[in-house]
């Protein structure tokens, strides 16, 4: 599901205010640069206001942000809804025991690292990230997330790149955006 088929007419400003930066971090990627949104106070209000319509009231516990831009979107969205924060980083950034899921990428291989002990069997969670291409990301994220003993509600992007098929790679677990870029 994504807002750009439900044609909420805040999508145009979100959608404009991402800009395309070609070649980036190597030939061929065409990076989606969302910092020129978090420059547009209303756009960016305007993102976060229609993750936090749509979770609202759905007994969500936990928004798991993916590393780094996971973490702009992440903690407005678990303040208004009541839920906690669980960042999802790169190796060696938590101090303490971690939980730790490798991947694959469009460009490379990495890992995602949870504090062991931050989600709890039962919890709800939403992973939150920016953008969806190859779905490795968003994909480890809901396998650490799981091998916690969390259920992964959903997963939710202000970005999908649809033509790299990420969204199948997800099992089936339902994934909500804002804006695709074909």
């Amino acid at each position: 599901m994504s807002a750009v088929r439900d044609e909420d007419p805040r999508i145009h400003g979100i959608r404009t205010n991402i800009r395309v930066v070609p070649d980036f971090p190597k030939p061929g990627i065409m990076f989606q640069d969302i910092t020129t949104l978090l420059l547009q106070p209303k756009a960016f209000k305007d993102a976060i206001d229609m993750f936090v319509e749509r979770y609202k009231g759905k007994n969500i516990t936990v928004v798991a942000g993916v590393e780094a831009r996971g973490f702009l979107f992440g903690p407005p969205i678990a303040l208004a809804i009541g839920a906690k924060f669980v960042p999802l980083r790169k190796p060696k950034k938590l101090p303490g025991e971690v939980m730790f899921e490798e991947y694959v990428l469009e460009y490379g291989r990495d890992c995602l690292q949870m504090h062991v002990g931050a989600v709890e069997a039962g919890e709800r969670a939403l992973v939150v990230d920016d953008l969806i291409a190859t779905g490795g990301t968003v994909c480890a994220a809901i396998n650490l997330l799981e091998r916690a003993g969390a259920e992964v509600v959903e997963c939710a992007c202000v970005i999908e790149l649809p033509d790299l098929k990420g969204r199948e790679r997800l099992r089936g677990k339902p994934l909500y955006i804002l804006v695709e870029y074909r």
